[in-house]
């Protein structure tokens, strides 16, 4: 036996010896990338965008060039968000790679001629092509599907003129064959669905499942004041038919049009519901969704099959008798409730106690608001986060990596120790798989701030009224060092969320009582959230709770909105100075509304944020000063930035400066409070100057309080208005799907 052991003792040395030798005679001699296997240089090219490849990457030697026509690279290729492509090189990538590409997406490319569209029908062999936002009419829509008769999946906008009766007989062939169809609605219209013919017929779909995505963009008034109705719909082709329909999603602008026309969209569930429906996603904003009656045999339908996927649906559209039926037997993997709060006990009865099959298969849930009731001074335990029922949501749903509960709240001090549990982010920290969280503030305190309530809650005598001088709050000068802010409040609770869940990559901290000057998709909530400040336990989280937030070293994406009790912002500082990596930041009404107090913080933050790709600020009285801009220079990657302070100013020198030294800035939205002339100069001298460099450049700069907004608004390219408002919920689309 000790022979044995001496063999493999003396063989193990022999391999480590050999180890060090082979690693010192490869540092001896030089390796270049020339030396790379093929196989290794094809996982690297991988990662490269499609530009550079054709572009530089295939001009450095011959081994590379004839890499970059592999396969391989050329069968999958997105153009989207390549802000520097302009019409010349895209026509010449789509010459190079025409034989080549099977799946093309030029999602969100506005900038592109409609001359340089047509040149997508040479490639013949695309059977999953995405022109959402490019400029596409009838004609040119028609004269590409004539082209692609390998055609399989697309994505287009039904802008305002489409018609399908100027589709050649070809065209509406390659759309015969379709198994999924994504539509953005700009104008009432059932856009091509009509004549996708295998949603509807009973001959099995044997490429891909049967998608149908919409997307409702349709302003209620035209830019000439009209109204907008949906009556001439009817007159138009057929009613659709989703005979073979597996996958169903819809999500709506604000607007009672696209409430109608969503309903006229699912005229036919009422009559039958598609056999093989497994995803059925609706979301409509605003407190008060039209009425579906259709929706309980829906849900009866979806329970009966067992093989459920995702749910969303409207708070009007579903009680608890149907929920039960729809979820009773499924294993869902993505859940939304949002604004339902009358299904929340029967959310967490289906959840928690076998109403699904199994629990552990559920990967997104948002539970926005679902426990939102009027706010009261006498305000229940059980309308709040029960740390108890949310660690066995925890260990049932052990798999959820996407968890929203916005507009909900924990009151640390109305329920200590409950089950075990000390603090709702003990609970929250056994999602171990857990990548995208959002919280409302209050969540994240460990109880009532005495100094707050001192602060908030103590009024003088009526004697002293008017002839005592107020005391000074004593905000100390900011110092970028400085933590002899942060000690006063106390982050036991977070810290044990952040052990939990290191590796979050999406974190949203929003307040009660927050609502953003400029909303999109939830213009309604302002009639239906609480009053800022009304939450005492939310005032308590402060710069300590984000300077703890630096644990989150894989953090990618960062909303903190409606915060009163961040006085300084070192925390702030501190959180930037670790999280390296930070490619997106939205900060909105930090502090106090009448200062800004925060600005010293916020220059330092800028600084140190070198990977940051988009910028949010919306502050009443933010001072977009040079020195402003001078820190904002240092984030050389941004490519999207967004202001809006009613009461704020600007620089015009200094914003023209900043755009000239960050070459990747493609969108400058300002919303701020200056002159309509200020304004309307400015934005005139950026585009002059920068428009010929930069063909995706899009710069608004308009005073926020002007009565001209909406009109504005209305001629952002619709994929550059969503970045504006970055304060809703992420967790909308579950993760498997393409997202609208």
């Amino acid at each position: 036996m000790s022979g044995t052991v001496r063999g493999i003792s003396e063989d193990m040395d022999r391999q480590i010896a050999q180890a060090v030798f082979d690693e010192d005679a490869i540092s001896s001699t030089s390796v270049g990338m020339s030396d790379l296997s093929d196989e290794i240089l094809l996982c690297i090219l991988r990662h490269v965008p499609v530009c550079d490849l054709v572009r530089n990457v295939s001009n450095v030697c011959h081994k590379l060039h004839t890499l970059c026509r592999d396969k391989t690279l050329l069968t999958n290729v997105s153009l989207s968000e390549e802000y520097l492509a302009d019409d010349l090189l895209v026509r010449h990538i789509l010459k190079r790679l025409a034989n080549h590409v099977q799946s093309l997406s030029l999602n969100g490319c506005y900038w592109l001629a409609g001359s340089t569209m047509e040149l997508l029908a040479r490639c013949r062999g695309v059977t999953h092509l995405d022109v959402t936002g490019c400029r596409l009419t009838s004609l040119r829509l028609s004269r590409l599907l004539s082209s692609l008769s390998l055609l399989r999946s697309l994505a287009f906008d039904v802008t305002p003129g489409f018609s399908s009766a100027q589709l050649s007989s070809e065209a509406v062939d390659s759309l015969s064959r379709l198994s999924e169809l994504r539509q953005t609605l700009l104008t009432p219209s059932y856009g091509v669905v009509p004549c996708c013919a295998q949603l509807r017929n009973v001959v099995k779909c044997v490429s891909a499942s049967c998608r149908l995505m919409l997307q409702f963009d349709i302003s209620d008034v035209t830019r000439e004041g009209i109204g907008v109705c949906c009556q001439l719909m009817m007159g138009q082709s057929s009613v659709p038919h989703y005979q073979q329909l597996e996958e169903f999603t819809a999500r709506l602008a604000p607007g009672e049009v696209n409430q109608t026309l969503l309903l006229l969209y699912l005229a036919v569930f009422s009559v039958h519901v598609p056999k093989r429906l497994r995803v059925f996603l609706v979301s409509i904003p605003g407190p008060n969704p039209a009425h579906w009656p259709a929706a309980p045999s829906l849900a009866q339908s979806l329970g009966q099959r067992g093989d459920l996927e995702a749910l969303q649906l409207p708070r009007s559209w579903l009680d608890s008798l149907s929920l039960k039926r729809a979820l009773e037997g499924n294993s869902p993997k993505h859940l939304s409730f949002s604004r339902c709060p009358a299904l929340w006990p029967q959310v967490f009865q289906s959840l928690l106690e076998g109403g699904v099959r199994d629990a552990t298969q559920l990967t997104s849930l948002n539970l926005s608001g679902i426990n939102k009731v009027l706010y009261s001074e006498c305000r229940s335990v059980e309308d709040q986060l029960v740390p108890a029922t949310m660690s066995r949501l925890a260990a049932g749903c052990s798999n959820v990596k996407q968890l929203n509960l916005m507009h909900t709240h924990y009151h640390h001090e109305s329920s200590p120790g409950l089950g075990g549990e000390t603090h709702l982010c003990a609970s929250l920290a056994k999602l171990a798989h857990l990548r995208l969280l959002t919280l409302p503030a209050c969540a994240l305190s460990d109880g009532l701030n005495t100094h707050q309530i001192t602060t908030n809650h103590t009024s003088p005598s009526p004697l002293f009224l008017g002839l005592k001088k107020p005391p000074r709050l004593g905000i100390q000068n900011y110092k970028p060092d400085s933590e002899s802010s942060l000690s006063g409040d106390s982050t036991s609770g977070l810290a044990l969320l952040l052990a939990g869940c290191p590796f979050l990559e999406t974190l949203e901290v929003i307040g009660p009582g927050f609502v953003s000057a400029l909303p999109r998709l939830e213009p309604c909530t302002r009639a239906s959230v609480e009053p800022r400040g009304m939450c005492v336990w939310a005032r308590g989280v402060g710069d300590a709770h984000l300077a703890a937030l630096a644990a989150l070293t894989e953090l990618r994406r960062l909303t903190l909105a409606g915060l009163p009790g961040v006085l300084r912002g070192t925390g702030l500082v501190q959180l930037t100075r670790q999280c390296k990596d930070l490619q997106v930041l939205s900060l909105a009404n930090m502090g106090s509304l009448k200062t800004m107090n925060y600005s010293p913080a916020l220059l330092d933050t800028l600084k140190q944020c070198t990977q940051l790709r988009e910028l949010r600020l919306e502050q009443p009285y933010l001072n977009a000063s040079a020195s402003f801009f001078e820190a904002l220079s240092c984030c050389s990657r941004l490519q999207r930035l967004c202001l809006i302070s009613r009461g704020g100013a600007f620089d015009p020198s200094a914003v023209e400066t900043f755009v000239e030294r960050c070459r990747h800035v493609v969108m400058c939205h300002m919303f701020t409070g200056g002159t309509l002339v200020a304004c309307r100069t400015l934005q005139k001298v950026l585009l002059d100057r920068f428009s010929n460099d930069r063909p995706a450049l899009s710069v608004v700069i308009y005073p926020l309080q002007h009565e001209d907004l909406t009109s504005v608004i209305r001629d952002i390219p619709l994929t550059l208005l969503d970045r504006i408002t970055l304060f809703q919920s992420h967790v909308a689309q579950p993760p498997h799907l393409s997202p609208l």
